[in-house]
């Protein structure tokens, strides 16, 4: 293997004429081929552990310590280290995002996030996700320092503090799944680029062997088949490219120079790959005059690949004319290259002072004068040009151009904060919200000290169900219309809880009442079904309870399901009972609300039932082929008959809920 300081000489010895099937005299015959040349031009990393195919045959084409490494052999070196590298990552290359992050929400960057990673492959979407999670990252440390700020104020300790977020945990979990995807990504291009550099060798082992035989009755067919299967195979890690090519190039020549019997197909072969080179030759020749030098040389990577991967080797009297046109075009651009980023690095400390210039500019931009719409169109029309100067002043290297943008977004930054400020507050709607629920809170306010209870309860319900319509208001408004509007309510609603929580002597009686009631029947010990239904009634009887004890109706139903517990009915007929007599209490009372809420209860009851009856009969088509006294068979079908006899008292429930008149 060829150190990098040890290259071929832009004049390179002449082709001997003869060539022999001893490998170790080949080494000087392949010397002087464009092929060997570029090989031993290219930058070989010297840690890199080569097969002993590849290291046997690269020491066929190593030349002199002493020879001295010229112009046009270093500009060759580094689009050739430029190939290897886009050899391997040819389908990295990533989507460009123009999206500006950090102008997004929370919930809009876990959305682009999403998008993101569902419209691009895992490999080329790094820029996009770093951006994102800085975006977010830096979003998220904010809103968690407000969130701690507000615990400390409100006596709490800061080691008590916890912070959780729905939107945290799915940007967690979109993360979490793109490594998975990412790490399966490289970890197969890994394998990949093994397996190709594989079959690589197996070409070149095969090609050596076709050489060894030399059948001239096949040989050529069976060149063309591992030449195809060569340009098939996908690409290998940078570092064993340029071996793998220089191994199999010097081989193909040993072939080529042996095809004497076949001359015609040789001679056709090395016109073909003639004409081609010339194109290529042109091609580089019209790129060196291209006035952008970045896209020149990306496309003479292109050009070089094509001449390297593509295209067979010409004839001897010719290999070295067209190696040293091509050369020569190459050095060309790569001068031109060389030149104009040496005239950037000087240019570069006096865009440097151009751009912070700029950034002084926005700093000091005074706008506190900003009292109107006009005025501010205005602030942002010169800052636009403020922008557009810096954009202008040139291009710098990520190195050099970090610290200088950072600046830059600080000082558009600031600028934009106070805009901001302005428009919030200008907000139309946000001023109508104001005076709508400034209205409210007078209304409210009107309604503190009303003993119209059921005029004033209304009103105020409708108050605060038009007060959640009603959308934000500037931010330095909302805590003080709150707190008054909060203080209004709280003190009506106090007032009117009070009242109806005060218990008259009548309703005392009835109290007392029930509560000597109950003590006689937890010394019923040995109940029947007609004094269940006897106790019910007789609880109805003695009236309704006031509010603020509504808790005896929970310990008389406690008393009744004991009861019925004890009794040698069937689950049917008990469920119901308890249930009608829950049911019932809370239609006494006209509690809507419970009496809703027990009716979803029941539906989704009902709901569930139905699912697991679906799930155990479709499982019982599994055992289609099974006995009928299959324990396990049997298992499952008393489990859906259970399910069905629950399904069937679930429905009644719900039947006997829907014939009440509430």
């Amino acid at each position: 293997m060829l150190d990098e300081n040890e290259k071929q000489a832009e004049n390179a010895k002449e082709i001997e004429a003869e060539v022999v099937k001893d490998d170790a005299k080949k080494v000087e015959q392949q010397d002087t081929s464009e092929e060997a040349i570029v090989d031993e031009t290219s930058e070989i990393i010297e840690e890199t552990v080569i097969e002993e195919t590849v290291i046997e045959e690269a020491k066929k084409v190593e030349v002199s310590e002493d020879e001295k490494v010229d112009e046009t052999t270093e500009a060759i070196d580094a689009i050739e280290k430029s190939v290897a590298e886009s050899a391997e990552k040819e389908e990295d290359k990533e989507e460009d995002s123009s999206v500006d992050y950090t102008s997004l929400s929370l919930e809009e960057l876990v959305s682009e996030l999403h998008k993101t990673l569902s419209n691009n492959p895992p490999q080329k979407v790094k820029s996009q996700v770093d951006a994102i999670k800085n975006a977010f990252n830096k979003q998220f440390g904010t809103l968690i320092a407000e969130k701690k700020a507000v615990f400390l104020a409100e006596g709490g300790d800061s080691i008590d503090f916890q912070f959780s977020s729905p939107i945290k945990t799915e940007y967690n979990k979109l993360l979490s799944e793109h490594k998975k995807q990412r790490d399966a990504y490289y970890g197969d291009l890994e394998k990949q680029l093994k397996e190709n550099l594989e079959k690589r060798l197996v070409v070149i082992e095969n090609l050596k062997n076709l050489i060894q035989d030399a059948d001239t009755a096949t040989m050529y067919k069976d060149f063309k088949v591992l030449q195809d299967a060569w340009r098939a195979i996908g690409p290998v890690s940078k570092t064993r490219y340029n071996d793998t090519w220089k191994t199999y190039h010097h081989h193909v020549e040993r072939f080529y120079d042996l095809l004497h019997l076949s001359n015609d197909f040789r001679d056709l072969d090395f016109k073909h790959n003639l004409e081609e080179k010339l194109k290529i030759i042109e091609k580089a020749e019209a790129l060196a005059e291209d006035a952008d030098v970045n896209l020149a040389f990306k496309e003479l990577q292109d050009l070089h690949k094509v001449w390297k991967e593509d295209i067979g080797p010409v004839s001897q009297e010719m290999r070295e004319e067209v190696w040293q046109k091509f050369s020569a075009a190459t050095k060309k651009i790569h001068d031109k290259r060389h030149d104009h980023f040496r005239e950037m690095r000087s240019k570069y400390q006096e865009i440097i002072d151009v751009k912070l210039a700029v950034v002084a500019e926005i700093n000091a931009f005074d706008t506190s004068g900003n009292k109107t719409h006009n005025d501010w169109q205005k602030s942002i029309k010169d800052i636009e040009v403020l922008r557009q100067k810096y954009f202008n002043a040139g291009k710098l290297p990520y190195a050099k151009s970090e610290e200088v943008w950072q600046q830059f977004k600080g000082a558009t930054k600031k600028f934009n904060s106070a805009k901001n400020v302005f428009y919030k507050q200008e907000k139309g709607d946000q001023q109508d919200n104001l005076k709508n629920k400034i209205a409210l809170i007078e209304l409210a306010e009107s309604l503190r000290e009303s003993e119209d209870w059921e005029l004033a309860t209304n009103t105020m319900k409708k108050v605060q169900a038009d007060w959640k319509k009603i959308g934000h208001v500037p931010r330095k408004f909302s805590d003080d219309i709150w707190k008054r509007f909060k203080a209004a309510c709280n003190h009506y609603f106090d007032r009117y809880h009070q009242e109806k929580n005060a218990v008259s002597k009548e309703q005392q009686d009835i109290v007392d009442s029930k509560k000597e009631f109950l003590e006689s029947l937890k010394q019923e010990l040995e109940p029947t079904k007609d004094i269940v239904l006897g106790a019910i009634n007789k609880w109805k009887e003695l009236g309704r309870l006031p509010r603020n004890v509504r808790h005896l109706e929970d310990k008389f139903n406690k008393q009744i399901d004991r009861m019925l517990d004890g009794l040698s009915l069937d689950k049917k007929e008990v469920s119901m009972l308890k249930f009608t007599n829950t049911v019932d209490s809370l239609a006494a009372d006209n509690d809507v609300r419970k009496l809703d809420s027990e009716q979803m209860f029941v539906r989704k009851k009902i709901d569930e039932v139905v699912r697991e009856i679906q799930q155990l009969e479709n499982n019982l088509g599994f055992f289609s082929n099974a006995k009928a006294d299959n324990p396990l068979v049997l298992n499952v079908r008393n489990q859906v008959n259970a399910f069905k006899e629950d399904l069937t008292i679930w429905k009644e429930k719900l039947s006997y809920l829907k014939k009440l008149d509430y």
